[in-house]
């Protein structure tokens, strides 16, 4: 076995092994140009393929949408309701990529001619998915045609309330499907069991995304019985600002077609068209355009922060919006609920970790306590899973005794199918997702069987995602080497995200010249090199780890290997190289 910079076991107890072939930048003949190749085909990317994924394009990785089932059909019904002035209702979820779902297809079809309107359920009201009551209520005030965005693919109940009132249902989703579909005019969705080969390799499309193939197909629909003869056709790529943050913020694989998505999305949020998007990039305190991270990390969970704890609809409004004015009022009232959102997530992430802790060490951690916001539990089971390395899931349980929970995955693990077969075994009220994230409602009296089910089943995956662990090193670089020209180099390989990870590097030989404690429980430090170069590093809420502790701790005249991701700290009068660290390992 070979392991980068002999590295078998670190300070965190992983091996280091360098992702695809490696590159070592400390090499006199290395330039940049080789470096991105190398991080292109590491990550997949076929050599035939590389001019394609430097740049990539719509038109490069555009399906036609008509390769998915239903879509035509989908296409063809909302075209009836723009000729005909039809009341369309937008039934979204209430995180972000529902809010961007349902934001594209409003703003396409105000384009269009139509005043589509939104509804975005209450989370702790109403719940995940459409409601019979709610569906049956929108026919009521008039509705002929309601599409529902991130949500309905396994909404049977619902949409059979709908049918029987005589309202019309297009479903756009991408969460997993059962054998048997809930009746819909439509469903649109690449993870239908029934889809053909070469749309199922679309299954990683955020539902914003699948939401634009249907725009796609909407505007050839129309182009086709000549609605432009006299009208203005609408700028589809205007709308990817809103694709990439729908994309990013639902951690969708960075893969393929969501690459172009994410790609040139950020190039047109960059030029602030969108009103509502720039009053929030404004209220998060970025001062240059978005990067991808700031997507999953600033914009989003604003957006979000209006379905955990305020109002729902809020995200939705402000990206649909064209008003300044109130589009900077909305963000700054997300931006309040924001902060809300971190300092109920603070009181529930100490108490569940202290139930962690009690826990015996099983393949699924599922930890449920009472009083807990649900609008939160999705954030720590992300943490409670970094922290256990094993996938986890947080339930808030109600006065009734009834639980919502929310689950995070490890990669090799698929917790959604697991959630699906625990409700088809009567464990569960509802539930569903995705392969790293699922939902699921329980009551109380369950839990156990439930953990115990989903500890079994997945027990082996689990195992083989752990044994699997390793630290991927993408290239070694001296000291000297971090620095902006070479992180400018690496973003050509880029968008990073889900699935097209960011080159994560090892440096070194450094000794640690001052770390202390900043904020929560994170480390920072000042790290030197034999060469006379010096870097800052930080390790999120790592104070308290081993690696932590190893950096506190470590001597002046000994030297690590350090190891993560080299980001650009613009915070200052100078740009300058920054590392986050992810891990360490003693080099004498």
């Amino acid at each position: 076995m070979t392991y980068a910079l002999n590295v078998a076991r670190s300070i965190l107890g992983q091996p280091w092994k360098w992702r695809g072939g490696g590159a070592d930048a400390r090499d006199p003949g290395f330039v940049p140009d080789d470096l991105v190749t190398q991080l292109l085909l590491a990550r997949g990317c076929p050599r035939d393929a590389l001019d394609a994924h430097r740049n990539p394009t719509i038109r490069a990785f555009m399906p036609d949408p008509s390769l998915f089932q239903d879509m035509d059909v989908a296409a063809e019904r909302l075209a009836d309701a723009i000729r005909d002035q039809e009341d369309v209702r937008i039934f979204g979820d209430y995180d972000v990529d529902g809010a961007t779902s349902a934001a594209l297809l409003i703003r396409l079809l105000r384009d269009l001619g139509l005043a589509a309107r939104p509804y975005i359920p209450d989370r702790l009201m109403e719940g995940y998915g459409p409601s019979g009551e709610a569906l049956v209520r929108l026919a009521g005030e008039g509705a002929s045609l309601i599409v529902t965005v991130d949500c309905g693919a396994q909404a049977f109940d619902a949409l059979a309330q709908a049918r029987a009132v005589g309202v019309d249902v297009v479903v756009v989703d991408h969460h997993k499907c059962a054998t048997a579909l809930p009746l819909a005019l439509a469903l649109v969705n690449p993870n239908r069991l029934d889809e053909n080969a070469e749309a199922a390799t679309h299954g990683h499309l955020a539902a914003v995304g699948v939401a634009f193939l249907l725009g796609a197909a909407l505007v050839r629909v129309l182009r086709a019985r000549g609605w432009f003869a006299a009208r203005k056709e609408p700028d589809l790529m205007a709308l990817l600002d809103i694709v990439a943050l729908g994309t990013v913020a639902d951690v969708a694989q960075l893969r393929g077609l969501n690459r172009a998505f994410v790609a040139q999305g950020l190039k047109i949020m960059g030029k602030r068209r969108n009103v509502g998007l720039a009053a929030l990039i404004d209220a998060s305190g970025l001062t240059r355009a978005p990067l991808c991270h700031d997507l999953g990390f600033a914009l989003g969970p604003r957006i979000n922060a209006g379905g955990r704890v305020g109002q729902a609809d809020l995200g939705v409004r402000l990206l649909t919006t064209e008003d300044p004015a109130e589009a900077a009022h909305i963000a700054q009232q997300l931006n309040h609920y924001n902060e809300e959102r971190r300092a109920i997530e603070s009181g529930v992430q100490e108490e569940a970790e202290a139930l962690l802790a009690a826990q015996d060490n099983r393949a699924v951690a599922v930890i449920a306590g009472k009083g807990w916001h649900p609008g939160v539990i999705g954030i720590v089971a992300g943490r409670i899973k970094e922290k256990a390395g094993r996938p986890a899931i947080v339930i808030a349980l109600d006065d009734a005794g009834v639980g919502k929970g929310s689950g995070r995955s490890i990669s090799g693990v698929d917790l959604g199918a697991a959630v699906l077969a625990a409700r088809d075994s009567g464990l569960l009220v509802a539930g569903g997702g995705h392969a790293m994230a699922a939902g699921l409602t329980v009551e109380e009296g369950k839990i156990d069987a439930l953990a115990d089910f989903l500890g079994e089943r997945l027990e082996g995956a689990v195992a083989r995602a752990r044994d699997d662990r390793a630290l991927l090193i993408d290239a070694v670089l001296a000291p000297a080497g971090v620095n902006p020209d070479y992180i400018a180099a690496i973003e050509q390989g880029g968008p990073y995200g889900a699935g097209w990870p960011a080159p994560r590097i090892a440096a070194g030989p450094m000794r640690v010249i001052k770390a202390d404690i900043v904020g929560n429980g994170h480390l920072r430090a000042i790290l030197g090199g034999d060469d006379g170069k010096s870097f800052k590093a930080i390790a999120f809420r790592q104070a308290e780890t081993e690696l932590g502790q190893a950096i506190l701790g470590a001597p002046r005249d000994r030297r690590l290997w350090v190891a993560g991701r080299a980001k650009i700290d613009d915070w200052g009068s100078r740009p300058a190289a920054e590392l986050h660290l992810e891990d360490a390992a003693w080099a004498d």
